[in-house]
């Protein structure tokens, strides 16, 4: 006689402790699972909903700066350290986790136009209008020392922007020219020039460290190879660009902030057009910064907003602004990828986070497990119309919400007088200019 019997392994059902969770056996034949697609489109819509309930960037500001931000500087070894500098010659070092000012210096007389810090974080430099180059200790100075720079150099021109060699003592300013400077000296390595115009902005390549980049006033954006002492090329573009960065993963690519409301990303290699053409401001575009993963970017512009930009795509996937924050003047992204600093006309240093609705502090496993759940079901539905809708929907201040729907129209005026020219033209003779040639006047090597 046969007999059945159900045998089971008490381990597939039994719990170690009363703390743990029930073990409940799963069968993951989909034929027994018919709504399962219904049903994870459900949890996705509310993944997505919920995401944009929790939606709250802004962490705090950090106030006590007399005049506007002009420029800020992070610091090489120490996260919660962050530099910055105002319109009335002021440096202060600050301390992002207790969020308050820990150092001030009034380092020169006017603007603070430029400073960074050295590679290892010992000291940083400062540039203003009083036409000198001062290097400061990071530390504080002893009980009854008097706050003095390290070293001073006085210049001929009014520098207006400095960055410093990655693993090198070597610096370079921008002005009138760039130079290269050696820390121990008080006359620049060498001198570089192509043109006779005033440079806004230099910045080193942190992967090809011997690179520059540099943007002038009459709308180039020269590179400079450091071995060589001499330009290597530049591209003109139809209006000024007034910074860049250099993408911190790939060696070779780099981003412009323009004045004409766009960032152009581009190969090096191939300056004839951009890698990419990113619309979304609705003023000129003032500072730019990459994430340590190389995947975004952020963006200050003077409609009083900033963005961030996924490096592939042409329009931002986030927006942030306040009503007090005027027009922003530079924004930094912190070396951690968390967090972004951006500073502006009213005085004021913002915090903010880079994902708007991510929870900080630590989480629980389970928790980790359902965020990762829901990231990958977002994933899996985001270019269903209700889901998308939901997550790319942003609340705008009314004025760049009108400048938005003008230039909108404005767009499509051009496009519709260019096809009407191209209808009643000899076939030919008004050629299809893609948008990424569009901004781009010439490529001089």
């Amino acid at each position: 006689m046969r007999v059945k019997v159900l045998s089971r392994n008490p381990d597939d059902y039994v719990r170690e402790t009363k703390l743990d969770l029930q073990r409940v056996p799963r069968n993951y034949d989909p034929v027994l699972h018919p709504f399962e697609v219904a049903r994870e489109y459900t949890r996705a819509l509310n993944a997505t909903k919920l995401e944009r309930v929790f939606a709250k960037p802004f962490l705090s500001s950090l106030d006590g700066h007399r005049d506007g931000v002009n420029c800020m500087a992070k610091h090489p070894k120490s996260l919660s350290t962050v530099l910055s500098g105002a319109c009335d010659g002021e440096v202060k070092i600050w301390n992002l986790t207790k969020r308050q000012c820990i150092r001030t210096i009034q380092a020169h007389e006017g603007f603070v136009r430029g400073m960074c810090a050295r590679f290892c974080g010992t000291s940083f430099f400062t540039v203003g209008d009083d036409k000198t180059v001062k290097q400061w200790k990071m530390e504080s100075p002893e009980y009854g020392e008097e706050e003095e720079p390290i070293h001073t150099i006085l210049g001929k021109t009014v520098y207006t922007g400095i960055d410093h060699h990655w693993k090198e003592p070597v610096f370079a300013t921008c002005g009138h020219q760039v130079d290269i400077w050696d820390e121990q000296r008080t006359s620049p390595k060498c001198s570089l020039t192509w043109g006779f115009d005033s440079i806004s902005s230099v910045k080193f390549n942190p992967i090809e460290t011997y690179l520059l980049g540099s943007c002038a006033s009459d709308r180039n954006i020269v590179l400079y190879d450091m071995r060589k002492s001499t330009p290597l090329k530049k591209v003109i573009l139809n209006m000024r660009t007034n910074t860049l960065c250099w993408n911190p993963m790939e060696a070779f690519i780099f981003t412009a902030a323009n004045e004409d409301y766009n960032l152009y990303t581009f190969d090096m290699r191939f300056l004839e057009s951009p890698v990419m053409v990113h619309m979304d401001h609705v003023s000129a575009v003032l500072d730019v910064d990459y994430s340590p993963t190389g995947k975004e970017f952020v963006s200050a512009s003077f409609d009083k907003s900033i963005r961030i930009f996924p490096v592939d795509k042409g329009h931002s996937r986030e927006v942030y602004h306040t009503k007090r924050m005027q027009h922003v003047i530079t924004v930094k992204w912190t070396s951690d990828n968390k967090y972004i600093l951006c500073g502006s006309d009213e005085m004021n240093i913002r915090l903010w986070k880079a994902n708007a609705s991510e929870k900080l502090g630590v989480l629980a496993p389970r928790e980790k497990a359902a965020m990762n759940y829901n990231q990958k079901l977002k994933e899996k539905f985001q270019f269903h119309p209700q889901i998308r809708r939901i997550a790319q929907h942003r609340h705008l201040p009314k004025s760049i919400y009108c400048q938005i729907k003008e230039q909108r129209i404005m767009r499509e005026a051009r496009r519709r007088k260019e096809l009407n020219r191209r209808k009643h033209s000899k076939p030919g003779s008004v050629p299809f200019v893609p948008e990424r040639k569009k901004h781009i006047v010439a490529v001089v090597k």
